[in-house]
């Protein structure tokens, strides 16, 4: 498993927010995203690292999306971009702004869904190709 530290360093907060937040292990061909607070177009550089879609060895994403607070039509659109090419796993308590904004705008037929990381990382989800 690999670890990487939140590459945001966006620490001041705005609008009564936490700006977003992302952690990012590797566990053997499985990036586990974890985000948390606000993602708009001024906090998402981090959220565009850790979804890279043509990240090397990766075959699938999990996101962890339970301490998100509000997401944006930048962010929105950086989630999306590797289910394209590679499943990308909604794992736990999807926040019900986030579920609305995934249902209105039907990206939420885009992900898959689990109970659990654990669940996500060993759930068997064929392959996408562009």
């Amino acid at each position: 498993m690999t670890d990487h530290p939140a590459t945001n360093t966006d620490t001041q907060e705005y609008g009564g927010q936490m700006p977003g937040r992302v952690s990012v292990r590797t566990e053997v061909d499985v990036r586990i995203v974890v985000m948390a607070g606000e993602f708009d177009m001024d906090t998402v550089s981090a959220l565009r690292t850790a979804m890279a879609p043509d990240a090397p060895g990766v075959t699938r994403y999990v996101l962890d999306t339970a301490g998100v607070t509000f997401v944006d039509s930048a962010a929105l659109g950086i989630l999306l971009r590797p289910t394209l090419e590679r499943p990308v796993v909604l794992a736990g308590t999807v926040p019900p702004r986030l579920a609305r904004l995934l249902e209105v705008t039907g990206a939420d037929q885009a992900f898959a869904v689990a109970a659990s990381i654990e669940e996500a990382v060993a759930m068997p989800l064929a392959p996408r190709h562009g």
